[in-house]
């Protein structure tokens, strides 16, 4: 599906050619050249527009009318760029939407013919069944494009055993400023004897050549001799007996030609694995070691430092992990990793691993991990080191500038070392993780890029550190790079002679500089700060806000922890970003929509500030699902700052009649219940569902929930008798008046159990308690306030008297953890209030594990259940709670579905311009799983929108949990 970009006016002519021309999009407002302005480097460089091709031939076309019009272009992958590669003044070609086509698999020879847009992990999932991958593994990889790829020469953590990405591609098809497309392959020594070159590709192999010949004493001398070498351009692969012009492009950053296709070598995946997880005492010891390991032949040593392994402790979907594979307090770790055919040559090689470390004095030093979902998870962690390491909650945060330079590994110790001291004398610290195995560590000084000072560290550092890595002979860009970062120091690097000879390479290719000028060749400063993200004079719009935002400093430095590293665009597994799944858009993606607030917020998109149409429009899509607060390792949680910008805007532009109806249904539900033929006939009678949406945007094309004349009514008060057996049972709007089935069975499964139930509801009015998510939604922050105040004063003497408050609804009971804090903020005691609110199914899950639970439920006769999860649900890891209680009923069996958002999320799928984007997230995986599944499978759902969603897209019956352990009661 596609949500097409508004059109703004005064785009130019050139904006207005490519719309003619061109099949894609084509996007030249603002807001989108500012989310194209920066990748996940320290920059920001506003492109000329934006195009989106939908095919080849669009980038043909494209390059062709940039040439034309003097306008220099720029391709674009994932935008997970670390040093500004992917910045430009320029016309930026996104590869990324469209151009995904995987053809022409040879699993005989192993090779496979992708697009540029192509992602990685895609590929590899793909290619899996015929047992084969494409083996280059960057961190990023869940997002990653081979274009984006192929363009930095990216390694990754096997590199020991597989090389870089140069080493991997075996030839590429690319458009030249010329506006042809060649093919760029193997060429032998004798170019009439091979394949027919054109006029235009003799002249380049020729002068190549030439170049190549007359510096090849200068390339001997000054190229580094270690694996990780990716500066410069590739001079070293040019032979006058024959070589491969596709290297000679991997690596050019988009500065020589544009990718449209490349041609892959493809190896095995490996049938076994095992890791062991080695600890260290000290840094410095575990760089020593790892000359030492590597002698054991394994395809990778990984470290993490200290630093990430407290990081990723306080993010909560890698604390079970690192507490698992993490003992005592090391200050450092290195995952060794074996692979092969088979298991019991790997297990030996652990057995060696253990005996070398003991030799060296690290007696039971090692974690061994056999099991491969240990090893996913150690890797999970091991990859998210970037985003883990930017999770800090400070101004100060890892910069990249130094970060993966490479040296020799008998000199890794002393150079760390000397960097660590390097930093210290500057005032700062560093951070250190990943390829061990080849002297290649990602280490960022702790630096605030927005202080002067600072920034002048970043200079002394870095000249520092080129000097160190010239002394130890190593490269200065080992992996991710040149761009902007990195250019700079080409000359000191390489010399004055090796420069010239990348400017010939560069003119020869690209005459008229068409393709990402100033990157590698020509470079600007690499800390001028007109460059910079955070520009002099950047100052964040200040204004007071709704909600509590002070473990961020202020809802800019909340904004601000996206560092645009993407892993938000990544496809499986896990729930985030549905609305960018549904549309492959940046506007609707998570860090889209942070670049979006983070412009407003500067001003650098209008003077309406938070309430701007920019921020609308990329919140739009926006369900609020909470995946990215969970997920994203740096915790940019945009559920909540949707909540902010709507009070802002409806502060400003006031209340649509739907969202009036639907913020306010908690205050006249006791009234539209009792009204429910009435309200009912809306589904009934012809004409009204097509009035409904005219009068109130309510899409036609779906059925509203059904009023309840049999609501809830609530529970006779009862006295709390303090013996541990007494439950609260918060009954919310949803589950009161549309569904109040689940209500009867949560209490009578908790009887059963022995509890005695209360429904707590305001003692002066006697009217249901509400969680304020309604008004939430809609901007209504006071109104929400207002409910939540009146809710915890009659949850008061529940929790006084130690009394668990148990929720059906798992958007109004996760209120309490999330939202309520941040309305209240330090006057409520958020640790407390997370403690005593729980859903109904991690209640019993609890007193299960307590010996306390006493529920007898009978065998099933359908054993399959099919588990969706609410979205707040997998945000809050409360499935295995789901999955547990499914389990107290002998024989059943719960598979839970692997899927993002329903797309229902709340009222979002009965609003008529948003109900597509709902069916197209909804058909991502949840409504085809459900209609795979076997008829006699049980579907469960705990959500009122997740059920309310299957059953309008995949016409079946989803049940509450309650109701399931109701049937079975004995």
């Amino acid at each position: 599906m596609t949500v097409p970009a508004r059109t703004r006016t005064g785009d130019g002519a050139l904006a207005a050619r490519l719309r003619r021309e061109l099949e894609g999009e084509v996007l030249f407002d603002a807001a989108s050249r500012g989310r194209y302005s920066t990748d996940a480097s320290i920059y920001q460089v506003e492109p000329l527009g934006v195009a989106v091709p939908r095919n080849r031939q669009d980038v043909i076309r494209a390059v062709q009318i940039a040439a034309d019009e003097g306008v220099p272009v720029l391709p674009r992958g994932g935008g997970t760029s670390q040093n500004g590669q992917t910045v430009n003044t320029a016309l930026v070609l996104d590869t990324s939407k469209y151009l995904s086509g995987i053809s022409d698999l040879d699993t005989k020879e192993r090779t496979v013919r992708v697009e540029p847009g192509v992602v990685l992990d895609r590929l590899n999932a793909q290619l899996k069944p015929h047992g084969l991958l494409f083996p280059i593994d960057p961190s990023t990889s869940s997002r990653c494009t081979l274009g984006g790829m192929a363009g930095n020469n990216s390694c990754g953590g096997r590199s020991i055993r597989y090389g870089l990405t140069a080493d991997n591609v075996r030839a590429i098809e690319a458009v030249t400023a010329d506006g042809v497309e060649r093919h760029y392959g193997p060429v032998p020594g004798n170019l009439m004897a091979g394949p027919d070159l054109d006029p235009r590709m003799t002249e380049l192999v020729q002068k190549l050549r030439e170049i190549a010949g007359r510096e090849a004493a200068e390339i001997g001398e000054r190229f580094p001799k270690v694996l990780r070498r990716v500066g410069g351009y590739n001079l070293d692969s040019v032979s006058p007996e024959g070589h491969n012009m596709a290297r000679m492009l991997v690596g050019s950053e988009g500065t020589l030609a544009f990718f449209t296709g490349l041609e892959l070598q493809l190896q095995p995946v490996p049938a076994e694995k095992v890791m062991g997880v080695c600890h260290f005492p000290t840094f410095r010891q575990g760089m020593e070691m790892a000359q030492h390991l590597v002698t054991l032949d394994p395809v990778a040593v990984e470290l993490i430092d200290r630093t990430m392994i407290d990081l990723a402790r306080d993010i909560p979907m890698f604390r079970p992990t690192v507490d698992q594979f993490v003992k005592g307090r090391p200050e450092a770790l290195l995952i060794v990793e074996f692979a092969g055919d088979e298991q019991a040559p790997l297990l030996r090689k652990l057995r060696d691993l253990n005996a070398m470390m003991a030799d060296h004095g690290f007696v039971h030093s090692v974690v061994e991990a056999v099991e491969p979902g240990f090893q996913a998870a150690i890797s999970e962690v091991r990859k998210a080191g970037l985003n883990i390491m930017m999770s800090m909650k400070d101004a100060r945060k890892p910069v990249s500038f130094i970060e993966d330079c490479a040296v020799p590994l008998e000199h890794l110790a002393d150079y760390t070392s000397r960097l660590t001291e390097l930093f210290e004398k500057n005032g700062t610290s560093g951070t250190w993780y990943a390829h061990a195995s080849v002297g290649c560590l990602h280490v960022r000084p702790v630096l605030n890029m927005k202080d002067p000072v600072d920034v002048h560290r970043m200079r002394e550092i870095a000249e520092a550190a080129m000097d160190l890595v010239r002394e130890y002979k190593g490269s200065h860009s080992g992996e991710h790079g040149d761009g902007i970062s990195r250019s700079e120091f080409h000359e000191k690097m390489f010399g004055t002679r090796l420069v010239r000879a990348f400017e010939e390479v560069k003119d020869g290719f690209d005459p008229s500089g068409l393709f990402n000028p100033g990157r590698i060749t020509r470079a600007p400063k690499f800390d001028d700060r007109d460059l910079f993200r955070f520009k002099p004079g950047y100052a964040p719009e200040r204004r007071e806000t709704a909600l509590d935002w002070s473990d961020w400093g202020g809802l800019g430095g909340a904004v601000e922890m996206c560092n645009n590293n993407g892993a938000c665009r990544k496809f499986s597994p896990g729930a985030m970003c549905p609305s960018y799944r549904a549309t492959r858009d940046e506007q609707h993606v998570t860090r889209g929509r942070a670049n979006t607030l983070r412009l407003a917020l500067s001003g650098q998109i209008g003077r309406a500030g938070l309430a701007s149409e920019e921020v609308r429009d990329a919140l739009d899509l926006c369900v609020s699902c909470k995946a990215c607060r969970r997920e994203c390792p740096t915790g940019v949680d945009m559920a909540k700052m949707k909540v902010e910008f709507r009070h802002h805007w409806t502060k400003k532009h006031g209340l649509k009649p739907r969202d009036w109806l639907v913020a306010y249904l908690p205050r006249y539900a006791r009234w539209g219940t009792r009204l429910a033929p009435l309200l009912n006939l809306r589904d009934r009678v012809p004409g009204l569902p097509w009035l409904s949406e005219t009068l109130f945007g309510l899409s036609a094309r779906r059925p509203l929930p059904v009023w309840r004349r049999d609501a809830f009514p609530g529970l006779p008060e009862e006295e709390i008798a303090g013996d541990g057996r007494d439950v609260a049972l918060f009954v919310d709007t949803f589950t009161r008046f549309f569904e109040p089935e689940n209500a009867r069975a949560a209490v009578r499964v908790l009887r059963a159990a022995g509890y005695r139930v209360h429904v707590p509801a305001a003692e002066a009015e006697h009217r249901p308690l509400c969680c304020g998510r309604t008004f939430l939604a809609a901007g209504l922050v006071d109104e929400a306030r207002a409910e939540q105040e009146r809710t915890l004063e009659a949850l008061a003497r529940y929790f006084d008297a130690g009394v668990p408050l148990v929720g059906l609804e798992p958007s109004c009971l996760f209120t309490f953890h999330d939202e309520v804090p941040s309305v209240f903020g330090s006057a409520v005691n958020a640790t407390a209030l997370r403690e005593r609110t729980m859903l109904f199914e991690t209640f019993l899950r609890r007193e299960k594990e307590a010996g306390r639970l006493k529920l007898r439920l009978g065998e099933t006769t359908t054993p399959k259940a099919l588990v969706h999860g609410h979205c707040h649900q997998k945000a809050f890891a409360a499935m295995g709670d789901v999955t547990a209680a499914l389990e107290m009923v002998p024989g059943m069996q719960p598979v839970v579905i692997e899927s993002s958002c329903c797309g229902m999320a709340g009222a979002f799928g009965y609003e008529a311009e948003h109900v597509e984007a709902s069916m197209a997230m909804g058909e991502l995986s949840l409504l085809p799983a459900v209609r795979r599944a076997d008829p006699e499978a049980i579907v469960v759902a705990d959500g009122t929108s997740c059920r309310h969603q299957i059953r309008d897209g995949a016409g079946r019956e989803a049940m509450h949990v309650a109701r399931v352990l109701e049937r079975h009661l004995m």
